[in-house]
């Protein structure tokens, strides 16, 4: 995936920032292990929010990734610490959104929101974007998902473009997210780590 990143930045010659995350040891204890995995990069996305003064920022989340996300809106305020809270959100009737940013807070806009794995894929192939090769099987496994490399594992695959991928997800049953060891854990893991501004 880095170098996926690396090489794409140059290519297109993005203004790309990295930072790093915080360690383990400074992610809140009480979370099961691979939402605390996870948390880390909430932890380091609000650094560099501070650090770089972004007022927003674009996400690639989807509505039927996960129960939790099902629950967002495409315009997303965060408040001063990048916590979201469910009960109070801006309505979007009739595709009204609100972009005002609370002061000193940030907004999150999802574009894709509505979308499905089905449309992701259909539009990658129509405008041939370019992937990253683990998306696709090797030795009968593939990533449906992507995330740290030690919280998250490939599913049984033979797809190995993006037709195939497309003919699979036509007919399989398993969530997308099947390789995520968070969405395993407890029930309220995954919406506690959006509170605090998890993507």
């Amino acid at each position: 995936m880095y170098a996926f990143r690396e090489q794409y930045a140059k290519e297109w010659d993005l203004d790309l920032k990295v930072d790093y995350c915080p360690p383990i040891e400074e992610i809140d204890p009480t979370l099961p292990p691979a939402a605390r995995s996870a948390a880390r990069k909430t932890e380091g996305l609000k650094l560099a929010l501070a650090k770089y003064g972004f007022d927003g920022l674009i996400a690639g989340i989807r509505r039927d990734e996960e129960a939790t996300r099902a629950k967002e809106r495409v315009f997303s305020p965060r408040g001063l610490e990048g916590g979201w809270d469910v009960r109070d959100q801006p309505p979007e009737f009739w595709d009204h959104f609100n972009a005002s940013v609370p002061q000193g807070a940030h907004l999150r806009v999802h574009p894709i929101l509505h979308w499905t794995e089905e449309d992701i894929w259909a539009y990658t192939a129509r405008e041939n974007i370019p992937i990253i090769p683990l998306y696709l099987s090797n030795n009968g496994k593939r990533y449906r998902s992507l995330g740290d490399q030690d919280i998250t594992n490939p599913v049984v695959s033979d797809a190995s473009n993006i037709a195939e991928i497309l003919a699979e997800l036509k007919a399989t049953k398993i969530p997308e997210r099947a390789g995520r060891a968070l969405d395993h854990e407890t029930e309220d893991a995954f919406e506690r780590l959006r509170v605090a501004g998890y993507l």
